[in-house]
């Protein structure tokens, strides 16, 4: 099982080291044509953003695919037993983190609450309301 994941391992290494590579020599060649005056340092700068944007989805996409590729080739491991058990484990770690989700956005929800009443409190204090201190 080790010589699958490290295979995975290094497939995906590759394709980051690949798309890193494509990322550096577009930026080398609108530097080149930006030197020649063949763009203008805008036109360059926006195409050089353009490049990393495709570069960064195409990797959000790759590292998703190995990620895929890696729990499936670990489930093709595991007896029926094993996957219900390493399902069972994710699911718990999946309700886990909608728990932690939840806490942050009531904390969230709260600090808003607090903040709102602070600046309503402030607001009525400039204004003279009276029975604001």
């Amino acid at each position: 099982m080790s010589s699958i994941t490290d295979g995975f391992k290094d497939v995906f290494m590759a394709g980051i080291g690949a798309m890193a590579l494509g990322v550096e020599k577009s930026q080398e060649l609108v530097s080149q044509l930006i030197e020649k005056g063949e763009l203008t340092v805008d036109q360059g700068k926006a195409i050089n953003a353009d490049l990393i944007e495709r570069a960064g989805k195409t990797a959000d996409k790759t590292v998703t695919a190995v990620r895929d590729d890696l729990i499936a080739a670990h489930l093709a491991t595991l007896s029926k037993d094993e996957r219900d058990a390493f399902a069972a484990k994710v699911a718990e770690m999946a309700a886990q983190a909608d728990e932690r989700d939840a806490a942050m956005d009531a904390q969230a929800d709260e600090v808003e609450v607090i903040i709102s009443d602070e600046v309503v409190d402030e607001a009525d204090k400039a204004a003279g309301v009276p029975g604001v201190e």
